[in-house]
């Protein structure tokens, strides 16, 4: 059997609390902190995935620590944290282990964690990145835009998802604006858009200023808070939401009824999976990077791939192809826990259509 690990840590305090019961009762903080001391769990065995090729099965396992944590405390102790993590998936017989949530972007995105395992490891970011820009334009093309009249704009443009994400979409919208703080990687990013695709993308480190006028939108930073609230967005926005925590306030659903909100990479799973355990998403399904984890491991593809700063257009359209062999797929639309209907969508871009002539004016 080819077996694979995916490390998965608690986005924050209230992750903790759901899953040790009375420990839930003490403080926040004080919980928090005494859990980063915990030895990496095994949280469950994950079965069931298989397709006309290949079968996989696998375990989830947790690094203690909060993503909060993750960014304040010392990155040599997070990365050492992370590698034992990946040392319990090692002892457990994985040959493959998927870093997912802040575990792939602390430190060189993986790169160390690798070096220091003697099992292949990959950040799941190739498929995360296909299935964003896919999932970006079937929703745009259902709310009724036609991509090649569009603008966009892609916030953390310059990390190794953002940098991928944007030289896809480029090849599709009108119009481009990058977001991220370091101007000199954004400038550098700009230039290789040019090459590619004859697109002269704007750049910026103003988020809501950029967000004014675009249709779609694409992020994926890696802050702890929200950075996108209801009114940094024109009626008819398609967001997709990569990050973990998100980027993207849950208010802007709640009062934005002419904004289409959906969550990156969204997959269902060949087979009949079970994961026996509850991330939130619908049985059968599961995060890209989850995915791609999968897939390499069904491949028997134990190698590194997705580590570091920079993706390559040919390792997402690779995986892409894998996953299509294998019968991965884009498992319709989610927002904040919750299914998206076709119906919804059309109600959102009724109303998207009314709010417009407001918003021109």
């Amino acid at each position: 059997m080819n077996n694979f690990a995916f490390m998965i840590h608690p986005l924050d305090i209230s992750d903790i609390g759901r899953k040790f019961g009375l420990l839930g009762k003490l403080p926040p903080r004080l919980l928090e902190g005494l859990f980063k001391y915990s030895p990496p769990l095994k949280v469950s065995k994950i079965t069931g995935v298989y397709s006309d090729h290949a079968q996989t099965e696998g375990w989830f396992v947790a690094c203690p620590i909060t993503a909060r944590l993750m960014l304040e405390l010392p990155e040599e102790y997070v990365i050492r944290k992370i590698i034992q993590t990946g040392k319990l998936a090692q002892k457990m017989g994985a040959k493959i282990l998927g870093l997912g949530a802040f575990t792939s972007v602390v430190g060189d995105a993986g790169i160390t964690v690798a070096k220091n395992l003697e099992i292949a490891v990959t950040t799941g970011n190739s498929y995360t990145v296909a299935t964003a820009v896919d999932g970006v334009r079937e929703a745009a093309c259902l709310m009724g835009h036609d991509l090649k009249k569009c603008h966009a704009v892609v916030v953390g443009a310059t990390g190794s998802i953002g940098q991928v994400c944007a030289r896809m979409l480029a090849r599709d919208v009108r119009s481009l604006t990058l977001v991220a703080r370091q101007k000199n990687r954004l400038e550098e990013l700009t230039r290789k858009i040019m090459y590619e695709t004859g697109v002269a993308a704007q750049i910026t480190s103003d988020i809501k200023q950029a967000l004014k006028n675009a249709q779609i939108v694409i992020t994926v930073t890696s802050a702890v808070d929200t950075i996108i609230a209801p009114e940094d967005l024109m009626p008819g926005a398609v967001v997709c939401d990569v990050s973990r925590p998100r980027n993207v306030s849950k208010q802007v659903v709640e009062k934005r009824r002419d904004v289409l909100v959906i969550e990156g990479g969204v997959v269902k799973v060949p087979g009949n999976v079970n994961f026996n355990f509850n991330f939130g998403f619908p049985a059968g399904t599961s995060y890209a990077c989850m995915a791609e984890t999968m897939i390499l491991a069904m491949e028997g593809r134990y190698e590194n791939y997705s580590l570091g700063r920079e993706l390559s257009l040919e390792q997402v359209e690779q995986i892409s192809a894998l996953a299509r062999k294998h019968g991965f797929r884009l498992a319709g639309f989610r927002s904040f826990e919750k299914a998206v209907s076709h119906q919804e969508i059309d109600r959102i871009k009724e109303q998207a259509r009314a709010n417009l002539l407001c918003y021109a004016k």
